[in-house]
């Protein structure tokens, strides 16, 4: 049973970051209102769009009179604020771990490789220079957290739980795989965890396929 909350979640299908953000509340058992943000649209640059974010991206989370933008913040929020399923150890050693992951992610992986970085060399690059781009940064990034966690993983990536690392990987391996064509045998460490976090529901439910704005197939 979701416990009862006051969320609304700006969100649009594909973005990475708001997928974090999706598992997060899927974990925690929490319900909220998915409100799209249609990037490709220009959604994001309207004005009242820009009164929940002022920087112009998803995800932004509402609850109730509290307003939080980027998907550290809103997690680390949510984990204040909601405790169920604990997305950080109290083993401080184990915590540096998940946060050290989760950094490497959000801050040298995805904003390098990302809509609005890819946008902003649309004209000034070629594809094939994008893409090599791309990829030098994911790979860079994986190879990193692959020998951080190689050693300590287990089921997951930090144990036997599920936590804030996982959050992070699961959507930056599911949209970099196909989109940079990224060789995972060369991280056999995040390729047995994408695999772990193919059976678990909270993750299959955030999917992008699975979000109300995304094309239909049929």
């Amino acid at each position: 049973m979701a416990r009862p909350a006051n969320l609304t979640l700006y969100s649009y299908y594909w973005s990475s970051c708001a997928h974090r953000v999706r598992i997060a509340l899927n974990l925690k058992g929490l319900e909220y209102e998915y409100k799209a943000v249609n990037l490709l649209k220009g959604d994001q640059f309207d004005p009242e769009f820009e009164k929940i974010n002022p920087l112009k991206f998803v995800p932004a989370l509402v609850d109730g009179d509290v307003v939080v933008a980027d998907s550290l913040a809103i997690i680390l929020y949510l984990e204040d604020k909601y405790p169920q399923h604990p997305l950080l150890p109290q083993d401080l050693k184990k915590k540096a771990m998940n946060l050290q992951v989760a950094s490497i992610v959000s801050s040298s992986i995805q904003p390098l490789q990302g809509f609005f970085a890819r946008q902003f060399f649309e004209k000034k690059i070629s594809l094939d220079e994008k893409l090599t781009w791309s990829q030098y940064h994911v790979n860079k990034g994986f190879a990193a957290i692959e020998k951080l966690i190689k050693e300590i993983a287990g089921k997951y990536a930090t144990g036997d739980e599920v936590q804030l690392a996982d959050v992070f990987l699961a959507p930056q391996i599911f949209a970099g795989v196909p989109r940079f064509q990224i060789d995972m045998s060369l991280y056999p460490t995040l390729a047995r965890l994408n695999e772990a976090y193919a059976e678990l529901p909270a993750f299959q439910a955030a999917l992008p396929h699975r979000q109300p704005d995304a094309p239909s197939t049929s």
